[in-house]
């Protein structure tokens, strides 16, 4: 961690802190083709400067949080590249430095304000690319759940960032085993569902869902991302009331993802005014995930500072 930077799990206690968007729109507005199964996480080895820049980009729309690119990052996945398991542990890890050379930048540039670098976990569903992330109910137990996040959260941890983001999680198993795999790495986290309504996507109830991370140690925040907009608000209330912890919501733009298709069907409903109802309700990490680009960044940034 960056010893001049104040912990996160502090900030949350007295302000609300502005997540970035969506790093895979952003390089693909930078021109990169992102077909491919491994994402964004592709650049790691073929263009991480690329990757720097689009971090940047949110750091100077308004962001104090990077995620980064580590969200289709795992061994099984670039193993089925061709890279062993020495070059995929070097890969990952990197995307944490590739993180925290965008806010030195941001800072040398004159941002004066902490900034933060979360190490990205995504869903057993994001590494089979097929769009069951968005599903859960995998056919696996909690305990192989687990067995496959600890190596890639042991090395993530290892490159030290402020937090680590256990995100878009489909089903409360996946989380049990996230839960469990996050244990004594030292690195504090978030545990963040994609749901419908007032449900995972697997079709838990959200008070069962949060009510595991109630009383895990390492988690500093609770919540939702990847979701759609509307749905933000009645799981935000949901999360605080069950936990009594800080809650971090970061939808989409309000399009879905069509996996078939692998394109983005429907319309925008996030409005930047919908950030302050979420803020009242406990939220205190706030931001965009796909298809929530700088310029939303930006004006959420503005309309959750005092005044703006």
């Amino acid at each position: 961690m960056n010893g001049t930077t104040p912990l996160l799990a502090d900030a949350l206690a007295s302000s609300t802190v502005v997540l970035d968007g969506g790093l895979s729109n952003q390089l693909e507005a930078m021109g990169h083709d992102l077909s491919d199964e491994l994402w964004s996480a592709r650049l790691l080895a073929e263009d991480p400067e690329a990757i720097v820049e689009a971090h940047l980009a949110y750091f100077e729309a308004g962001a104090d949080v990077a995620i980064t690119a580590s969200y289709q990052a795992t061994f099984e996945g670039f193993a089925r590249r061709g890279r062993d398991r020495e070059r995929a542990a070097e890969l990952i890890a990197s995307s944490v430095e590739l993180a925290r050379e965008a806010a030195r930048r941001a800072r040398a540039r004159g941002a004066g304000r902490p900034l933060w670098v979360a190490a990205s976990a995504g869903p057993y569903g994001a590494m089979l690319a097929d769009g069951s992330e968005y599903r859960g109910r995998y056919g696996l137990s909690v305990a192989e759940l687990e067995r496959f996040h600890r190596p890639r959260l042991e090395v993530l941890a290892a490159a030290r960032p402020d937090v680590l983001a256990l995100e878009t999680v489909p089903d409360a198993d996946e989380a049990e085993a996230l839960l469990r795999a996050v244990r004594g790495l030292g690195v504090p986290a978030w545990l963040s569902y994609s749901v419908d309504g007032d449900r995972t996507r697997a079709g838990q109830p959200l008070e069962e869902a949060f009510g595991l991370a109630a009383d895990a140690e390492e988690v500093i925040a609770v919540g939702v991302n990847c979701c759609a907009p509307e749905d933000v608000e009645g799981a935000v209330e949901i999360a605080a009331r069950v936990t009594g912890r800080p809650v971090v919501a970061y939808p989409n733009s309000g399009e879905s993802w069509n996996a078939t298709t692998r394109s983005w069907d429907g319309h925008i409903t996030l409005a930047p005014a919908l950030a302050r109802t979420w803020q009242s309700s406990g939220a205190h990490l706030i931001g965009g995930c796909c298809r929530v680009g700088p310029p939303t960044i930006t004006a959420l940034a503005q309309t959750l500072t005092p005044g703006g």
